[in-house]
């Protein structure tokens, strides 16, 4: 799977892209030109035929934990966080629509004036018809974050590996912005990242993907071309199994 071959090493993926990678140099919202170069990585994999789903956080527009944190109720912060995530997939749709890729965007929760409501066998088809899905408002619960509802939606649509796309260039021991002597991961297995307490991805995504077998790959969706050599074996960022 690690070696470069001239075919696709992957038919159907999921891409879990977070909230804050869409803000670009910005401290908060939505940047436009990040927006479109986010979409033009993701349009190089489709390109090539890759089955697509996408799962988005919120965290650039409100993070429902960090409000809670402050004294907000729970559950209200997590609808509000939920919120965010649609805005987001209708930022993703709207771009990736003008790059000609029919896209569709379907929410846990009911929101029928601006996304499907999800259901599964209806996912899987569009995916078959060579729609990419965007997955939006988590599972639609409280307290389960949009790491752990990318997990999920991996299993269900029976994708063949999780890409998580950060703003580093995979896992490291500590955060390598601010401690220069952080060690940086190139293979972890599942349990590493729950016994190391790496926060990459929550422990209850890495339980679903564990017991699924579903592989990760932790990436810098920054860097041109890192979607794509993944899609055709590279051994790029870091690699969770």
């Amino acid at each position: 799977m690690d070696s470069e071959g001239s075919s696709p090493a992957h038919k159907r993926i999921l891409l879990k892209v977070s909230g804050e990678a869409l803000m670009g140099p910005g401290d908060y919202g939505i940047d436009t030109s990040t927006v479109e170069f986010i979409c033009s990585e993701i349009k190089s994999i489709k390109d090539l035929g890759t089955e697509i789903g996408v799962v988005v956080g919120g965290g650039n527009i409100f993070r429902g934990l960090g409000a809670s944190d402050r004294g907000m109720d729970r559950v209200t912060a997590d609808n509000m966080g939920m919120l965010a995530t649609v805005i987001n997939s209708l930022a993703l749709m709207d771009t990736l629509e003008k790059m000609n890729i029919y896209t569709r965007v379907m929410s846990a929760v009911k929101i029928e004036a601006f996304a499907e409501t999800y259901i599964r066998r209806r996912a899987v088809r569009h995916m078959e018809k060579g729609r990419l899905v965007i997955f939006a408002a988590g599972i639609g619960n409280p307290y389960f974050s949009t790491d752990t509802a990318a997990s999920l939606r991996a299993m269900e649509t029976g994708a063949e590996l999780f890409i998580k796309a950060t703003n580093v260039d995979g896992v490291y021991s500590a955060d390598p912005k601010k401690d220069p002597n952080a060690e940086f991961y190139k293979r972890l297995n599942y349990m590493d990242v729950l016994t190391k307490e790496l926060k990459v991805i929550d422990s209850t995504a890495v339980s679903l993907l564990k017991e699924n077998n579903i592989p990760v790959r932790v990436i810098d969706i920054k860097t041109p071309g890192n979607l794509k050599k993944i899609i055709m074996g590279e051994d790029v960022g870091t690699l969770i199994s």
